[in-house]
């Protein structure tokens, strides 16, 4: 069996053995995910980033465990929703497209996910498309009908063993002007043009991919016949995965060894979708809870539980991060600039390697803020530096350490205010010292509840007032 440099295997939920299977990697050393990334109509809400949240901390565990990593996620740019929002808008297709793009792009990088190796659109591999849809017809995989292009699903044993349904009993998904089908169970590869939308040239004539065909051309292009991982919401087993496991496997490829599959934001047990209105935009909630904040709300949950959104649960994570936070404040006042340590403890290990356990690792985090808050009351500075630099290599993993330049702002872009900040904040508390001194309790309240109003959190310690961004 192979393992990971440090010689202990990850295991992983695989979807498609129904089971927590041992990672072996196609190549030693290596690990290549594929991501379904966004479909651009609309711009993102919180249930939409969860995906890229929870696949961002696989993608840095493995990092962490010393694999190299090949990180791809797509942009679906053109499919029916697109065209639909187009007709609605009296826009061009592309303009929403790149419009939304933009967006996800900055929810993504406000919410501290690395960038991918690759995040390849959909528009710009349509001859990969083609030469996938030959090949699924030369094999008898596929057929042409009144310009459309159709997979037969009847042509593939093993089709439907990811969601686990019986081909006798399947309801396929079909869109407007899927004519000429042998069987309604069969799903497009390819939609012939229609008036007034997009369409590329194509041996069988002018239109637009379907959406399914998309993933699997772009997943051969970047990772080739057979990779490690394929992941996405658990809405996409049926019709989506299950689609292009068949499309690949027709055309040749092994494809995907796992599949991972993340659950649901939800609201009232419902499934959070664009039709819920603008509240829980990515780019509105940011202006209610800072990024990294809404990072650990929709990080630390396990990838496959269900987050059932409410104000309330957001308030329990940003008081739950505030007090990691606050640790970390206080040993670097007190000790100076802490590096990470170089490994995270065994326990937190341990919990990450099973299946990404983020909840359990992060219990191990806070019962080392806790250790190292009680070393702090004992006056004990070298333990609760040791503590420091545990609790930063766990945050860097989960890509919540509040010292990364990530969060703390890059001076070379004009972000980095924190200087100018605390000058202006620590006249202010000078003020409310003053105030303090001479028994003016009126005047201390008050500064106290200004400085609040702004957004900032004023802690009284033996060193003296300390202050930290709250919520507004």
């Amino acid at each position: 069996m192979d393992h990971y440099p440090g010689g202990v295997t990850i295991r992983l939920y695989d979807t498609s053995a129904r089971q927590i299977r041992d990672f072996t990697p196609l190549v030693p050393g290596c690990v290549s995910i594929y991501l379904c990334g966004a479909t651009v109509q609309a711009a993102p809400h919180i249930g939409h980033i969860r995906s890229g949240l929870n696949f961002d901390i696989m993608r840095r565990w493995f990092a962490h465990r010393g694999y190299e990593v090949t990180f791809i996620r797509n942009v679906t740019d053109i499919d029916d929703k697109i065209i639909k929002k187009s007709a609605e808008q009296d826009r061009p297709w592309w303009s929403i497209g790149y419009e939304n793009e933009r967006a996800f792009d900055d929810a993504y990088t406000a919410l501290g996910c690395l960038p991918p190796t690759y995040e390849p659109r959909a528009t710009g591999h349509i001859t990969e498309m083609v030469e996938m849809m030959r090949g699924l017809i030369d094999r008898g995989h596929a057929y042409e009908a009144e310009g459309n292009v159709y997979f037969d699903v009847r042509s593939l044993p093993g089709y439907l063993s990811l969601s686990n349904q019986d081909l006798d009993d399947l309801r396929q998904p079909s869109g407007e002007g899927e004519t000429g089908k042998r069987d309604p169970r069969d799903f497009a590869l390819w939609k012939a043009a229609r008036p007034g939308e997009p369409s590329w040239e194509t041996p069988w004539g002018r239109g637009r991919p379907g959406w399914h065909l998309e993933c699997s051309a772009m997943a051969h292009k970047y990772l080739g016949e057979e990779f490690d991982i394929h992941g996405g919401g658990i809405d996409l087993i049926f019709p989506h995965h299950e689609n292009e496991i068949a499309q690949a496997h027709g055309f040749g490829d092994a494809f995907a060894r796992y599949w991972v599959h993340n659950a649901w934001v939800t609201m009232s047990g419902e499934k959070m979708s664009k039709s819920l209105g603008n509240s829980v935009l990515v780019s509105e909630m940011v202006k209610q809870w800072r990024p990294i904040v809404l990072r650990y709300y929709l990080g630390t949950p396990h990838y496959r539980s269900t987050i059932e959104y409410s104000e309330e649960s957001l308030r329990e994570a940003d008081a739950a991060f505030a007090r990691i936070e606050g640790f970390v404040q206080r040993v670097t006042e007190l000790a100076g600039p802490v590096e990470p340590a170089a490994e995270v403890p065994p326990a937190f290990a341990e919990a990450m390697d099973d299946d990404l356990g983020v909840p359990q690792a992060l219990a191990v985090v806070h019962t080392t803020v806790r250790q190292g808050n009680s070393a702090l009351a004992a006056d004990d500075k070298e333990a609760a530096v040791a503590r420091l630099a545990e609790v930063r290599a766990m945050l860097g993993v989960l890509g919540l350490d509040p010292l990364d330049p990530r969060w703390a702002g890059d001076p070379e872009t004009g972000e980095d205010l924190h200087d100018v900040v605390d000058s202006l904040v620590r006249l202010v508390l000078d003020q409310r010292e003053a105030a303090r001194g001479r028994k003016d309790w009126a005047t201390a309240d008050a500064i106290r509840d200004r400085l609040g109003q702004a957004g900032l959190v004023i802690e009284d310690s033996p060193q003296g007032p300390r202050w930290s961004l709250g919520t507004r």
